[in-house]
């Protein structure tokens, strides 16, 4: 994996300081409040989303980045946390009530994958709670999210500015629910349950 910003956790805290003081924060409260049951913080980075999550509810982090991890150690010192990939997740099938997905899915590499194993460790009636940037609905702001992409993935280390983040949800099987999208530029937070899963 490619090293820039995102596994660089001082500097990825910095940028998202910046990000939370411009709305992000309250976002990021809807994302962790509606968690329930069984929780796995996909993508858990330095661990900003972990003191969030409600109390009492029981938790794992993962992520790819050793460092990160040591962050978000740190950051939520009684969560469980484990070096992992989404496309190659080390947890059994029906393990987790609802995954978190915080700014994670821009970065992951076989997107396909990543989705098929978020299905797979959810549990039945579980939920996916996304919050994630994604290709812009206006021509000229998809353009330039084209343009910047290559640059701008490889100085974060990964990320792709201008996916089809909820087209590909729904491909992987899963349903938006519509009462609990919401949309503000090419930012988006929704909650989805697999198709047929309740």
């Amino acid at each position: 994996m490619m090293r820039g910003a995102e596994q660089i956790p001082w500097l990825y805290d910095l940028s998202l300081w910046f990000l939370e003081k411009g709305g992000l924060g309250r976002w990021r409260r809807w994302l962790t409040g509606g968690a329930r049951g069984r929780t796995l913080d996909l993508g858990c980075g330095t661990g900003h989303d972990l003191p969030l999550l409600p109390p009492g509810t029981p938790a794992v982090g993962a992520d790819p980045c050793l460092e990160t991890l040591r962050a978000a150690r740190r950051r939520a010192p009684g969560v469980p946390l484990v070096q992992a990939r989404a496309e190659a997740l080390p947890f059994r099938d029906g393990a987790f009530d609802t995954v978190l997905s915080g700014l994670v899915f821009c970065s992951v590499g076989d997107v396909p994958a990543g989705f098929a194993e978020v299905r797979r460790v959810l549990a039945p009636g579980g939920r996916l709670r996304m919050l994630e940037h994604v290709r812009s609905g206006k021509r000229f702001w998809a353009w330039l999210q084209d343009l910047s992409q290559p640059a701008w993935t490889a100085v974060t280390g990964g990320c792709h500015p201008n996916r089809e983040t909820e087209a590909a949800v729904e491909a992987a099987g899963f349903e938006i629910l519509p009462e609990e999208r919401q949309g503000r530029g090419s930012m988006r937070r929704f909650q989805a349950r697999p198709r047929g899963g309740g």
